[in-house]
């Protein structure tokens, strides 16, 4: 699949069959993470991937109440970012972390859809509530969570903006 194409389709999947993924297809989704960029390429990322039934309703206990669905999913894949290993000056301003994290995710979502999986980026979470469920340290921070798996559905495409909407020439307007 074309990269252009993998964007058009990609929408957000909240209905998963039950059917394992396999392991080559999660091999090539995680290689994509791995080749994203990053500040001075640094990766501050790790990737936790969650398969354990038990653990996985744990999360969803953790996040908002309309992300039940997740536990339908095969995989879940928690985004965590590693602020002390990430450039500390983007833009002489802010720790790069976020939009490493960004670069990250969204090579993780294109991936799946050129594997034919289906994804959801999540962000309604109680960070201190999963990092007891995932026993991770204070530093780490959660950027978000996706389900991963086979789409039960075709969700509808998203509204966009046009593009004369969100860019502009030579100056802001």
């Amino acid at each position: 699949m074309e990269v252009l194409e993998a964007m058009k389709a990609l929408r957000n999947v909240r209905k998963y069959k039950p059917v394992p993924i396999p392991e080559e297809k999660l091999k090539n989704v995680l290689n994509a993470v791995r080749l994203a960029p990053s500040a001075e390429n640094r990766q501050p990322w790790k990737f936790i991937i969650i398969r354990d039934e038990e653990r996985k309703r744990k999360l969803v206990s953790a996040c908002g109440s309309n992300h039940k669905f997740m536990v339908e999913a095969p995989v879940i894949i928690v985004g965590c970012a590693l602020p002390d290993e990430a450039y500390p000056a983007l833009g002489s301003y802010m720790c790069s972390y976020p939009v490493d994290m960004g670069a990250a995710i969204s090579h993780l979502v294109l991936a799946a859809a050129n594997e034919g999986l289906g994804t959801c980026w999540l962000y309604d979470f109680s960070e201190d509530r999963l990092k007891g469920v995932l026993s991770l340290d204070g530093y780490v921070k959660i950027v978000g969570l996706t389900p991963l798996g086979y789409p039960a559905e075709n969700p509808p495409p998203t509204d966009r903006k046009h593009i004369n909407d969100i860019v502009c020439y030579d100056e802001y307007r």
